[in-house]
């Protein structure tokens, strides 16, 4: 239907509504057309009577409007998702009511990976070779830290929820926030300074990495190169809670740890006060039972050491009363042993003292002859005419040599 317009004069005015319908009527005239673009995104639901998607170029980002009937898209069983690169058949179109222009699709093919899909899968592959992604370089969260570095953006959904997680479950928690940019061109430089900055900072043991959900084209810096190594690289143990669930930028896979939410994350990295003071009152009862059962078991034990010591003591003293009765004994009989011992041994000697006298050599009808007051051994002393003395057992005598014998 032609569009009339208004006559004003010699002026022609259009309403905007007929304005709307003109370009509309002459957009329909145009071909059919493929065009070839980056699904993003992609909005369906069961009580809308089409499906709603954004085909972007990759190489500037220049972006058109879709939709397509939803039956007609169920049809196809093409599975798609943001970020995969598509062949989409359809003709341009103009939403009157609203003057929304957008691409009638006729039919879609897929046609590969997306671009940015497909960079990812390549420097994933280039990381993972790096060994970047390796179990081996996880570290253990500490239990208790001194404080906690928290990079987000000005967003008040995963701030929020990292900050109320912490501060329920462990209010003396000290939490560092460093807002930057999560989205866009300048998103991965600013996240990768608010990373090294906060790690820099005194006492922070720990950093949670976290946005809330988006566009696959929203969470694409937490995929780039430099963010993937600035978390690879930290000081400090790093958690990524990063989107939804669904969601797993490569910073995720770099991460010590990966939270599936930022609420999940406030509890990863903060123990829970209720708890440990649970816990505490079952290690107070744990140890104070087990001291009542050493002090008892201590208690038995000197007990039997007591008992046992009277008794030893007993033994002791009775066996000391026995050996001191036998000493006793051995005194009262060793002085006229031994005094019985040295008479006998006095009256050996006296015998064998006798018995080599010369005395008793001389009673065996021996004689002793002295001349010039000495004994005479060897007749080589004596000459004829010396005067010799004579002493027998009983009695001595003089006499004169008359004669010496060799």
């Amino acid at each position: 239907m032609k569009v009339a317009p208004l006559l004003y004069g010699d002026r022609k005015v259009y309403t905007v509504a007929g304005f709307n319908r003109g370009v509309g009527d002459w957009l329909t005239r145009l071909p059919t057309l493929w065009i070839e673009g980056e699904v993003t995104e992609l909005r369906r639901h069961d009580r809308w009577g089409s499906v709603f998607f954004t085909l972007k170029d990759p190489t500037d980002g220049a972006c058109l409007p879709a939709s397509m009937p939803r039956r007609t898209f169920d049809a196809l069983r093409l599975d798609l998702a943001d970020g995969e690169q598509v062949h989409v058949f359809g003709r341009p179109e103009l939403y009157a009511a609203k003057a929304e222009f957008r691409l009638r699709v006729l039919s879609i093919e897929r046609f590969g990976l997306g671009a940015h899909l497909a960079a990812i899968e390549r420097l994933k592959a280039a990381l993972a070779t790096e060994g970047l992604f390796d179990a081996t370089r996880k570290r253990r969260l500490p239990r208790f830290p001194r404080r906690v570095g928290l990079v987000t953006g000005n967003e008040a959904a995963a701030k929020h929820d990292v900050v109320a997680t912490i501060q329920e479950r462990f209010p003396p928690a000290r939490v560092l926030i460093a807002e930057t940019l999560v989205q866009g061109p300048r998103a991965a430089l600013g996240i990768v300074d608010a990373l090294q900055a906060v790690a820099r900072e005194p006492e922070v043991d720990v950093i949670v990495l976290t946005r809330g959900g988006g566009s696959f084209e929203d969470l694409l810096p937490f995929s780039d190169e430099r963010v993937v190594r600035a978390v690879a690289a930290s000081s400090v143990p790093v958690v990524s809670a990063v989107g939804h669930e669904g969601d797993t930028p490569l910073c995720d896979l770099a991460a010590d740890v990966r939270a599936s939410t930022p609420t999940a994350a406030g509890k990863l990295v903060v123990p829970d006060l209720d708890e440990l003071l649970r816990e505490l009152g079952r290690s107070r009862d744990s140890f104070e039972r087990c001291v009542r059962r050493t002090l008892e078991r201590e208690r038995q034990r000197l007990r039997r050491a007591h008992v046992g010591l009277e008794r030893g003591t007993r033994r002791t003293l009775e066996r000391d009363a026995q050996q001191l009765s036998i000493l006793r004994d051995r005194l009262r009989r060793g002085p006229p042993l031994l005094l019985e011992r040295r008479r006998s041994a006095v009256r050996h000697a006296s015998a064998r003292l006798q018995a080599l006298s010369p005395r008793a050599t001389l009673e065996r009808g021996y004689a002793i002859v002295r001349a010039r007051d000495q004994i005479l051994r060897s007749t080589a002393d004596l000459r004829p005419a010396d005067r010799v003395e004579v002493e027998l057992a009983e009695g001595s005598f003089g006499a004169r040599v008359e004669e010496v014998a060799g």
